[in-house]
């Protein structure tokens, strides 16, 4: 039986649940969130110290588990976005991408010629090490390969629509952080500008049969974003989780 991948299920309109880390990135952490429910973890090497080794060795704990694991690298390279997929990730998000051309880069870095740039390695992390034909193993990763590109500035929801209508452009995912940091309304999640950008991202997405993305910090956030048309949620960042979760405890015992 064939186990869709996680771009098919997103792409098929399917709500998918995962999680991200920026801090524990430990070899537990797969399992951990495969027990927990998650079906991808979201690794971040944009705002982390994480090395591509490390990256490997978590990347590899996700083998299968059914959980893929889908790497934030730390900008627009090519280095970087191919390098991840060799190593094994499932899927790239790419920051701050604010044009059409950049999204286009950016998917030419994740498939192989003629499609797009990416070099070869066969028998390597991404294909398992496994025997087969270098076509097999083309089809198989063009198949597998999620591309998320982030929306993050005023200039990228302008450009949202162009950029949703990028073959394989799989998901717009909204960084809401920086993108009301660049709106001038910094943390302002109620504006109706913000709110406004997030309907304009939504509609793109949903006109060119593409994901929409979002990192929900807790339950209330994460129902919102999916009542608002968010496919593939991101539960919390690991070191909020903890931190939350052990002020709870303590605080109950305090109380006692």
């Amino acid at each position: 039986m064939t186990t869709s991948t996680l771009k098919q299920r997103v792409l098929a309109g399917e709500r998918v649940l995962g999680t991200m880390a920026l801090e524990f990135f430990v070899p537990a952490l797969p399992q951990l969130a495969k027990v927990a429910g998650a079906e991808f973890v979201l690794l971040d090497m944009e705002h982390t110290g994480i090395s591509m080794e490390t990256l490997k060795h978590l990347i590899a704990g996700c083998r299968g588990i059914g959980v893929a694991p889908v790497v934030r690298v730390p900008a627009t390279e090519y280095d970087f976005i191919a390098r991840v997929l060799d190593i094994g990730a499932h899927g790239v998000m790419v920051p701050m991408v604010e044009t059409r051309e950049q999204a286009e880069f950016i998917v030419s870095c994740t498939r192989y010629p003629p499609q797009g740039r990416r070099g070869a390695a066969f028998g390597v992390a991404h294909d398992d090490y496994q025997g087969g034909t270098p076509a097999e193993k083309i089809e198989a990763a063009h198949r597998r390969n999620l591309v998320i590109i982030q929306i993050e500035t005023p200039k990228g929801v302008e450009s949202a629509a162009a950029i949703a209508a990028i073959p394989n452009v799989d998901v717009l995912w909204v960084g809401h952080f920086d993108l009301t940091n660049f709106m001038g309304i910094p943390g302002q999640f109620d504006h109706p500008d913000y709110h406004a950008a997030l309907a304009k991202v939504v509609g793109a997405a949903r006109a060119n049969g593409k994901g929409t993305g979002f990192m929900a910090s807790d339950e209330r956030w994460g129902r919102e974003y999916l009542e608002r048309g968010f496919s593939m949620i991101a539960y919390g960042m690991d070191s909020q989780l903890y931190q939350r979760t052990l002020a709870q405890g303590i605080s109950a015992l305090k109380q006692r």
